[in-house]
């Protein structure tokens, strides 16, 4: 019995259809999925301030509170960051004045990578306003007459622990804070800021 020349073509193609499938089905499964590095981060920290108090001296003071931190990446390495922040002292000085500060600031941030590690780095420069209250300027000091709102920056940097895809670590942050509030004599003081806390990614 003899085979046609189109049954023989046939089997042909179908030999060569069955070894050549499963490469093909292999080489679908070995592509990764592309998976984008989440844009937006929410952080909320434990904060520690230290400031001085009246001018002529030190009459340094802390602080303690907590803040939260709004961050969303525009560039590889650079985000838009907001931050809101809120501490109080009841201990101020002999006199036992008590303070609360408030702090609304944004600016920009940049972050990097250690290596292959999961640490990262980053440095901000925040600008903004801040809010006081309490006995240590209501009525007692009738030189701050700006406690509701004042020129407020931070410029500071801080270590962020990556633990998954969307959680890390804020290991610490540390800012120096300035604000602008009327004390009779520079309107200036200079605070130090502390935080960590944790970071979700989304």
């Amino acid at each position: 019995m003899r085979v046609s020349f189109r049954v023989r073509l046939l089997v042909l193609s179908a030999i060569m259809a069955f070894f050549a499938a499963p490469p093909a089905a292999q080489a679908q499964q070995v592509l990764p999925a592309v998976q984008t590095e989440p844009r937006a981060e929410l952080a909320a920290d434990y904060s520690y301030l230290h400031s001085n108090a009246p001018p002529g001296g030190c009459g340094c003071f802390n602080l303690n509170g907590g803040s939260v931190t709004f961050a969303w990446r525009f560039k590889r390495r650079i985000a838009l960051v907001g931050d809101f922040g809120i501490a109080h002292s009841d201990s101020i000085t002999s006199a036992g004045y008590d303070l609360t500060l408030s702090t609304y600031t944004a600016g920009l941030r940049y972050r990097t990578r250690l290596g292959s590690s999961s640490l990262h780095p980053y440095g901000q420069v925040l600008v903004g306003l801040a809010h006081s209250s309490g006995s240590l300027v209501d009525g007692e000091s009738p030189a701050v007459s700006n406690a509701g709102a004042a020129f407020a920056a931070k410029v500071g940097g801080g270590l962020d622990l990556k633990a998954s895809r969307h959680l890390s670590l804020r290991i610490i942050e540390a800012d120096y804070l300035v604000t602008t509030f009327d004390n009779g004599n520079n309107d200036h003081q200079n605070n130090l800021r502390l935080s960590a806390g944790v970071v979700l990614r989304f």
